[in-house]
């Protein structure tokens, strides 16, 4: 593949930065944007709980499974020409979910929608990699992380407030102006790439990744309806996931020109980067899966006042980031992601010790340090993973790169939807244990008749599961804690300079 048309004279990198940048919030605010919607969909499509959930694991694995071949997509057919049909694509979709009027149309338009923008993320960030000299990467990665963190931080605010105060379609529209802004600009600022007519994408790699996320996604999510591995659909599903990736492996470790190159992976930075990506996508969205249902569910806020609640955390992110780019370069990147670190681990801490008498500024300041651990964490990160990289190899570990935080995302999301389920149902039992014929509050009832009684036991039954859902989410926040603590050793594997071949091959390539 031909080098990518970097940076050089005469490029109008701020009208780049917000073309891209456009597209980048577009894509990552509707992986979250509909969560606080989905009550609301789910009653105008006329759809149960677990239907109605596709509506979200559908846009993601359309996501996950179109996010590898984007390298390939880019050298062959120009990173200008797929940026602009991407938005495109992915915003006539975005209108037509918005129009949907079944349930089969939403999931449909929302595997579009996926698949259109699989590659946005992955372009910008190789885009804006490739606009600015190596000097200045961390800044370009802080601006592509204001995108990447505040768009799904912020996605159930402005969600909230559109469903409140319009309705769940306006979580769609609301694509509109950022499409047409991001293509306008793409249209008019962006340099087209160097051609490789001659690439071939390997179908077969392609095929056995596809069908290995799409089977684990699919077990992931209907693994706790059908009871897990008591299911035939289950373990069939695993078989399917589990043989897929090992062709995939056998494949790509034996091929000529395999889908993804060998040779990326033998850079240790890209490696680790791509690992902690992983674990950093479960924290991220994991814990903005849970926090809506506990404070509505449990702590009866409105829609709209949990959408203001968790706002703080968006704000923490962008006031670490904007701190974080001009210290990129002259900070060890190291210490900055574990500055990030560190504070994930103390806010996700301060989230095992909530109860049901919490107050909104506790969950306020929590949100803030998490946020800004948050930003502290993703654009040294973003600029670390790539640095001694080829920068040929770029666009394709850039999709990489986005590829694993979808993963861990959707991983995380079905792991801790499954662990809160069944520690709901043990914390019940074990709370209800306490509860017999001889309690004295029982006795009392029984002794005020049966009318009392079925209502006092309804209550009592009640208050139970209330307080063993608590101690679920309190179980899952600490989980959460812990994965955070198990990035900090793959922080030491991080090399904060470039080998001298890989620099040189920087500067030639940004000349």
């Amino acid at each position: 593949m031909s080098r990518p048309e970097t940076v050089g004279r005469g490029l109008n990198r701020p009208m780049i930065s917000l073309s891209v940048m456009a597209a980048t919030v577009m894509q990552v605010l509707d992986t979250t944007i509909a969560n606080v919607a989905l009550p609301h969909m789910q009653g105008s499509l006329s759809a149960t709980q677990d239907q109605i959930s596709w509506v979200l694991t559908s846009y993601i694995v359309a996501a996950a499974i179109m996010t590898p071949p984007t390298g390939w997509l880019a050298g062959r057919f120009g990173r200008k020409r797929l940026f602009a049909l991407a938005v495109v694509g992915f915003t006539v979709t975005s209108m037509l979910c918005g129009l949907a009027q079944t349930l089969d149309e939403m999931i449909l338009f929302r595997l579009m929608q996926g698949v259109f923008g699989a590659s946005l993320v992955p372009l910008s960030q190789s885009t804006l990699l490739d606009s600015f000299p190596p000097a200045q990467h961390g800044r370009a990665m802080a601006l592509w992380g204001v995108g990447v963190m505040v768009g799904p931080i912020l996605g159930p605010t402005l969600g909230g407030w559109l469903t409140e105060n319009w309705n769940w379609r306006w979580v769609f529209y609301i694509n509109l102006p950022f499409g047409v802004l991001s293509l306008l600009g793409i249209l008019a600022f962006l340099p087209e790439t160097a051609i490789d007519r001659t690439r071939r994408l390997d179908w077969f790699g392609f095929g056995m990744l596809s069908l290995a996320i799409g089977a684990l996604q699919m077990m992931l999510d209907r693994g706790e309806l059908k009871d897990w591995f008591g299911s035939r659909e289950i373990v069939i599903e695993a078989a399917i996931a589990g043989a897929a990736f090992y062709f995939f492996l056998a494949h790509s470790a034996t091929a000529a020109r395999p889908f993804l190159t060998p040779a990326m992976f033998r850079d240790r930075n890209l490696v680790t980067g791509i690992s902690i990506m992983f674990v950093a996508g479960i924290i991220l969205l994991s814990t903005l899966a849970l926090l809506p249902p506990y404070l509505q569910s449990l702590m009866d806020y409105p829609v709209l006042t949990t959408g203001f609640v968790l706002a703080p955390r968006g704000i923490g992110t962008l006031m670490s980031m904007l701190i974080v780019g001009r210290m990129v370069g002259r900070v060890d990147t190291r210490l900055l992601i574990l500055s990030g670190v560190s504070l994930l681990v103390l806010s996700m801490w301060m989230m095992t010790r909530w109860n049901l008498d919490i107050s909104t500024a506790s969950i306020v300041w929590t949100g803030l340090i998490q946020g800004f651990g948050l930003g502290l964490l993703f654009p040294p990160l973003s600029t670390v993973t790539f640095i001694t990289l080829d920068p040929k190899l770029r666009t394709e570990a850039a999709g990489m790169f986005s590829l694993m935080r979808n993963i861990g995302s959707s991983i995380g999301i079905s792991i801790v939807e499954a662990l809160l389920t069944r520690s709901i149902q043990v914390n019940h039992a074990v709370l209800g244990e306490h509860v017999t014929q001889f309690s004295p509050n029982v006795r009392a009832m029984a002794m005020s008749g049966a009318t009392v009684l079925r209502t006092g036991l309804a209550g009592l039954d009640a208050e139970i599961n209330r307080q063993a859902s608590t101690i679920g989410y309190l179980n899952d926040f600490r989980l959460i804690m812990w994965l955070s603590a198990a990035i900090v050793p793959l922080v030491l594997l991080l090399r904060t300079r470039a080998a001298k071949p890989a620099a040189a091959g920087a500067a030639t390539a940004m000349d």
